[in-house]
């Protein structure tokens, strides 16, 4: 059996108690680092099991490796530094890996960033798009003029240092009257949301640096809004 836990994005208290009892009893865990994973088992007390890594760099090489281990019968849990699994995270091709050896996938329900900013932005939640990362390169420019038209709220994942400037192009691509939320430090102790137009929210981040990895929650474009020529 293959589980994927959800890890807290901050508060300690948002750990289940499910996830916990899974990760006593899993024979491997994988995680994105073993310093971050170690300092989390520790906190509830799993010591004892034996962490491997498994991240980005070295998915496509490592997984053939626990396939195996699970075809055996070994339970493996999968976790990452903070959040669920496969949402910007590794996952994906683990279990596309093991769905297409016959593996059972079991994925907990627990924390990620991107629900709570979302259901307290004040902004339409019944329909949403997740994008996670823009590409900070090569196609960028093309998805923010996709994004523009999208009539869904949509979600991005941005780091501080890139906020700003994010939110500049923001206005060049969706004007600076649409709604928004700009919210950070998801679930610790210095959470914040900032809302208003895009233009108000990036007024505040050139006055208050900002800090803490980001959720910025767009509104979608309505019928009314014109067309930028």
């Amino acid at each position: 059996m293959l589980y994927l836990i959800p890890t807290p994005v901050g508060n300690m208290e948002d750990m289940t108690f499910r996830a916990v009892r899974l990760l006593k009893e899993a024979d491997l865990i994988l995680c994105e680092d073993t310093r971050t994973s170690g300092i989390l088992l520790k906190h509830f007390d799993i010591t004892e099991k034996r962490l491997w890594a498994h991240h980005k760099f070295n998915e496509h090489t490592t997984a053939r490796g626990i396939v195996e281990r699970l075809k055996s019968g070994e339970t493996v849990c999968l976790i990452t530094d903070a959040g669920t699994p496969g949402i910007s995270d590794p996952g994906f091709y683990l279990v596309r890996e093991a769905v297409e050896a016959g593996i059972e996938v079991h994925t907990l329900p627990g924390a990620t960033a991107f629900v709570p900013a979302l259901v307290s932005s004040g902004l339409p939640c019944d329909r949403f798009c997740f994008e996670g990362f823009l590409p900070q390169k090569k196609g960028r420019q093309t998805r923010l003029t996709e994004l523009a038209q999208e009539p869904r709220t949509m979600i991005i994942y941005e780091s501080p240092r890139r906020v700003v400037k994010t939110l500049e192009q923001l206005i060049e691509f969706f004007g600076e009257d649409r709604r928004m939320s700009a919210c950070r430090e998801i679930s610790k102790i210095h959470e914040e949301s900032v809302r208003g137009t895009i233009k108000e929210v990036l007024e505040h981040f050139k006055e208050h640096e900002p800090k803490g990895e980001f959720v910025i929650i767009i509104e979608g474009k309505s019928k009314k809004e014109k067309v930028k020529s």
